[in-house]
């Protein structure tokens, strides 16, 4: 992979060369001069679509039910949207992953996952359709205006917020730790509100039996898990102590900061001292795996890494990034590389196998 994104960048610059030079050079300036460069910057457009969406073979799932797929939108009239002035309530898009051909006299475990800053319910469908190959009801959020882009009930897009990114781009938990509890505080009431609507909308569904959905009929609503990625995977950790019906949570590289409390008067992150209520796989990367006992918001997670206990785990999937840990790696890796800083090493396909297989392994244990 790496070898081909040099040939493909050094054929990028001598286009771009040639394009420059067919404009620039005056003997150039006919209709043959002005082709050259048209068909020179057609073939660095192709070649830039080449580096950054190279064709990839999706990672096969390996149980044994076909995997379907349905969505919708949830509206909650409890809440209106923070993000928006209109006086709207905040709608959450939901996509469900689930085992198709399953026997319907069937119940399946119900996980539901939240997705990182950027990100979008589809950030990693490679896990879900491993988890659904394997029996499970998987359901991920679009949290509206926290991710890159989502459709309204009303079909009308929107983006991530400005306020919301620019209070991401200029958090700093090291020189200011008082700003970051309060993002955090923010961040987290907004998410877990999400999951927690989410999950109960679906149990309330599942025991009327709705049918508008395939996936409501499948649900078992006593063994439910959450999971997520980044802050995803933070608010995720929240609703896993805070609810008392959750049976196991997944983070991909994720700090506790529902956890945490306040700072004290040395600028400390003061979390919650109780141990966590239910069992907990933490995934690391390259990205923070030897950060853990220098970052301040993540100091309970390394407080876990010296917990002897079956209900708590860490992974440490050595050669990729924060990015790597979703399905981005394996979309655009030549970006992933660039957001990643250079940690993504291995090929997306064996580090999204390995995310598959220690979740797979971890759901089973407990649900």
């Amino acid at each position: 992979m790496k070898v081909r994104n040099v040939i493909l960048l050094v054929a990028m610059a001598v286009e771009l060369v040639l394009f420059f030079y067919c404009l620039i050079k005056k003997t150039n300036h006919v209709p043959a001069g002005y082709l050259c460069a048209a068909l020179s910057l057609a073939l660095l457009a192709c070649t830039g679509w080449l580096l950054l969406f190279p064709k990839m073979t999706p990672v096969e799932t390996t149980g044994e039910y076909e995997v379907g797929y349905e969505e919708n939108i949830y509206i909650d009239t409890n809440r209106l949207e923070t993000y928006a002035t209109d006086g709207s309530y905040r709608e959450l898009p939901v996509g469900f992953w689930y085992p198709k051909d399953i026997s319907s006299d069937k119940k399946c475990p119900l996980i539901v996952f939240s997705h990182g800053s950027f990100g979008v319910k589809d950030s990693n469908s490679t896990l879900y359709r491993e988890l659904a190959s394997h029996g499970y009801v998987v359901c991920s959020i679009d949290h509206t205006y926290m991710c890159f882009s989502t459709k309204l009930s009303n079909g009308k897009k929107v983006s991530i917020d400005s306020s919301f990114m620019k209070q991401l781009t200029t958090d700093n938990p090291h020189n200011n730790p008082e700003q970051s509890v309060e993002h955090f505080k923010n961040w987290m009431s907004i998410r877990m509100g999400d999951i927690n609507f989410v999950l109960d909308t679906i149990l309330a569904k599942a025991s009327e039996g709705d049918a508008g959905l395939a996936s409501y009929a499948l649900v078992d609503g006593s063994r439910i898990g959450v999971m997520g990625h980044s802050m995803g995977g933070s608010a995720a950790l929240g609703v896993g102590r805070s609810r008392t019906d959750i049976k196991a949570v997944a983070a991909l590289e994720s700090p506790f900061m529902a956890d945490i409390q306040g700072v004290d008067e040395n600028g400390n992150m003061i979390f919650e001292q109780s141990e966590y209520p239910v069992p907990v796989l933490n995934v690391y990367s390259d990205s923070s795996w030897e950060h853990l006992r220098e970052w301040g918001q993540y100091e309970e997670n390394a407080r876990l890494l010296d917990t002897e206990s079956a209900d708590v785990q860490n992974v440490h999937i050595s050669g990729a990034g924060h990015i790597s840990l979703t399905d981005l790696s394996m979309v655009m890796p030549f970006l992933t590389g660039i957001f990643d800083g250079g940690k993504m090493k291995n090929a997306p396909q064996d580090t999204l196998k390995q995310i598959n297989e220690c979740c797979l392994a971890f759901f089973d244990s407990y649900m």
